[in-house]
């Protein structure tokens, strides 16, 4: 599997929909700017059948620096999280096995006579 780009997706949606490239481009960064907007606001970004963007907040606590070995205390924070919805968990899962399937050459046995 090899990663995908915002330019990779921009292209096969421009292949799928026969829109401009550069107006697919457009959307595609207000999208994320707004994303990410609504995130620093404070907000959680619900996208039926895809999932969840959400903030949430991670504890003060102690760690180590693995250079020095000095401890040091990490503030409390806040984090962003993505929640896949379970239509995509179940997706994924079914393609899986069928990844798995076809990866996996069936093993004939052999008789011994």
């Amino acid at each position: 599997m090899s990663n995908i780009t915002k330019q990779s997706l921009i292209q096969d949606i421009a292949k799928s929909t026969g829109f401009v490239r550069n107006d697919i481009k457009t959307v595609i960064e207000q999208f994320l700017d707004l994303l990410g907007e609504k995130l620093i606001e404070g907000n959680t970004i619900e996208i039926r059948g895809f999932g969840t963007f959400a903030c949430k907040p991670r504890k003060a606590r102690p760690a180590r620096n693995p250079r020095t070995g000095e401890t040091v205390q990490i503030e409390e924070r806040m984090v962003p999280t993505f929640k896949f919805s379970n239509d995509i968990k179940n997706k994924i899962n079914s393609l899986e096995g069928i990844v798995a399937e076809a990866v996996e050459p069936e093993v004939e046995e052999v008789s011994e006579q």
